[in-house]
Formats: C-alpha cells, structure tokens, sequence
C-alpha cells in the first residue's frame, strides 16, 4: 500500500482542494478496478508512483497555460490525462480512448472527485475532425511514428499566445531503448529523462519526449 506523500516530496505547491482530489484516486480506482480492470493487480498498489507522478512528469517538465486545450489520446483508464487535469484546473482536456468501458472508469473517477475540465470521447484519434488542440499527450499506447501521424493533424500550428515558449506538439511518456522507434518516426523530439525530475528507481529509463509541430 503506498499513499500521496510520494507526489507530495516532489510537488509543494498543490492547494487543499488539488490535495482532497489526489488523495482520493486510490479509493475510486480501487472500488472501479474490481469492476472494470484498468490497472494490473500489481500496479494498483502502486498507483500514486507508477501512475499518478508519473503522468505529472509532464507538468514537471512543461508549463499548460489557462485556456489550453490538450487531447489525451488512448487515455485508457485516464492517464495522464486526470492527473494532469487535477494540475492545471484551467486548462480543458479531452480524453479519448477507443474501449468505452474504460471510459466508464475515467467518467466516475472524475466525477467523484469534482473534477470539471475534462471531457471523455469514445474515438480513435484519427476519427477527431471537430477540433484542435495545443498538445497531445499519452503514455506508451503506440509507437512514435503512429502516435505523431495521429497526433499532429489535430495540433495548432500556433502557440495560443505569442510570448509562448512551447510550440503546439506531442508529448508523451515512454521506456526502454528508443533509438530506433524514434528513427522510424521521421521525427527530431525533445527527450527529458524522469529520473532527472524524480530519482526513483522506477523511473529509470523512462521518458519524456516532446515533438512540436
């Protein structure tokens, strides 16, 4: 069993209310896992580090600002997409997963603890036609190459604003040796190591990557 005070030694600044809702995933997702099974047995011990920070290696790495959209695509049982939600209340989020079920599971999750800027889309990426978005983000559902052809049509091409730092692109979190998925997907990404941003042993050889568009 392990608690929030994990993401707690690498986040200060959470106020009470980002503490109520954390605080309160293990329960929820415990309660819906033996209903609808979307993190493995092992893992759901574990979830504040496997799980909850490492979907908030992006906010550690990356500034959302309020107003941005962002699609989290093949969010499965809602990471990183509640996590990040939970992190940047102003900014709207789209989670899409092509199993509805698992959307159940991020719906009441969200719902119970109040979370109101996500939405959820029963939708491959590749379907979305109505919208843009200023990143996607997602973690480990594809090779790069697939994830950045799904990715980038439905990217701005701008920044929302004109002092931005970041260029609209893809994010998302992967392992092990990436040298030739990277090559294959034609892309020149941005990678962050998470164990320069939280060394725990778990997060050895894991990895932010950034494309812009």
């Amino acid at each position: 069993m392990q608690n929030a005070e994990i993401l707690y030694k690498y986040f200060s600044e959470f106020s009470p209310r980002q503490v109520e809702q954390l605080n309160k995933l293990e329960g929820l997702y415990r309660e819906w896992n033996e209903k609808i099974n979307v993190i493995s047995r092992k893992d759901i011990d574990h979830l504040y580090e496997k799980h909850v920070l490492h979907s908030l290696s992006i906010a550690a790495a990356f500034e959302f600002e309020p107003g941005s959209e962002i699609i989290d695509i093949g969010t499965g049982g809602g990471f990183p997409g509640i996590p990040l939600a939970i992190f940047f209340p102003d900014v709207q989020f789209l989670l899409a997963d092509s199993i509805a079920k698992k959307l159940k599971v991020v719906e009441a999750v969200a719902g119970g603890i109040g979370l109101t800027n996500i939405q959820t889309r029963h939708t491959r990426a590749e379907e979305i036609k109505d919208r843009k978005f200023d990143f996607a983000v997602s973690r480990a559902v594809a090779p790069l190459r697939d994830l950045w052809q799904w990715s980038r049509p439905l990217l701005r091409t701008k920044p929302r604003s004109a002092g931005s730092a970041l260029q609209p692109g893809l994010i998302c979190l992967k392992g092990g040796d990436l040298h030739q998925e990277i090559q294959e997907s034609g892309t020149r990404p941005r990678l962050v190591e998470i164990t320069e941003l939280f060394p725990e042993a778990f997060f050895k050889e894991k990895y932010l990557i950034y494309v812009p568009r």
